[in-house]
């Protein structure tokens, strides 16, 4: 009875924030708030992906995208959503296979967290089983992330109920990112990893243009007060932002860095655009993932030149750059 009083309370908690969090959308940009009405209560009504693209494209970006002759980067990517179908996709966005894919391109297992087991349903979980901290998380989704550090404080009632409510999520319906939609709906258990601070793990994220890194970001702080740092492949810090403020503090370049641009290169090659995610935990690099979609093409850059700049460095295959 108590560990479902502490689940109640959590849930009343998330609900609440949820609520000040829409109120704040209302006040600050009721475009957001239209996107979120859209991908959250309308998309799984909306059966039209071209349509449901162009709309979600205007509440981000203010704006209608040109689809059919696109120059920005965002745009871009909504026609990527559309016409780019590469098979191969699936795989590389597949929690489980993804690792599996990425050891075949660069020879070894040693850059994939390691896996604990995978499970078809919830009901193959056995808690008693898994080591003292660990990470579950399902294969298809974004988000619904359990992370354990001490299981005797786990709250096991309310894991359950999140990757429940993560294994029935389509998110494919909130984007159109059309690669989700055959994704296998499973759960990964993977080992916990911690930076050497004790803080959350820091992304370095790589923007690969036909097989070359180009720029990158660094989120830091993430769930607390999310901050992206954006550099060029010298390290130097570029002056503009997206989706969330530069960090307070500065930053200190990864002793990897030159290893993460040799993966960054292997991993991408063969793509016109892509972002490879990868961890620098206690001085050893670490696979996060495969990005097709960054931000899923509906964020804007400021100052808006540089969606200009990364739509220049993309360029696909049968339409006017």
């Amino acid at each position: 009875m108590e560990a479902i009083s502490k689940t109640k309370q959590k849930q009343m908690l998330e609900m609440n924030k949820s609520f000040a969090g829409m109120i704040r959308l209302v006040i600050e940009d009721p475009f957001r708030l239209c996107g979120l009405i859209l991908r959250k209560l309308l998309s799984k009504y909306i059966r039209n992906d071209e349509m449901f693209i162009k709309w979600q494209f205007y509440f981000g970006m203010h704006k209608w995208p040109n689809i059919e002759n696109p120059r920005t980067y965002n745009e871009k990517l909504q026609w990527m959503k559309l016409y780019d179908h590469n098979p191969e996709y699936i795989r590389m966005v597949d929690k489980v296979q993804a690792k599996e894919w990425v050891a075949e391109k660069l020879q070894t297992d040693e850059y994939c967290i390691p896996t604990l087991d995978v499970y078809d349903n919830l009901d193959e979980i056995d808690f008693d089983k898994l080591p003292n901290q660990f990470v579950l998380k399902t294969t298809h989704d974004s988000g619904g992330v359990v992370v354990c550090r001490d299981k005797n404080k786990l709250d096991v009632v309310e894991a359950r109920r999140k990757l429940k409510k993560s294994l029935n999520h389509d998110y494919f319906l909130e984007h159109r990112e059309w690669p989700y939609k055959k994704v296998q709906r499973r759960i990964i258990a993977e080992q916990y990893m911690e930076d050497v601070d004790g803080g959350g793990l820091k992304d370095y994220k790589f923007f690969c243009f036909d097989g070359e890194p180009k720029y990158m970001f660094i989120a830091s702080n993430r769930g607390k007060d999310t901050r992206f740092d954006f550099f060029d492949i010298d390290f130097n810090h570029m002056q503009f932002e997206q989706g969330h403020p530069n960090s307070d503090r500065p930053i200190k370049k990864p002793a990897g860095w030159n290893k993460m641009l040799e993966i960054a290169r292997k991993l991408s090659k063969g793509f016109y655009a892509i972002r490879v995610d990868l961890y620098d935990i206690k001085g050893k690099i670490y696979f996060g993932e495969m990005t097709l979609f960054h931000f899923s093409g509906n964020v804007p850059f400021d100052p808006e030149e540089w969606d200009y700049k990364f739509g220049d460095m993309l360029h696909l295959p049968n339409v006017c750059k």
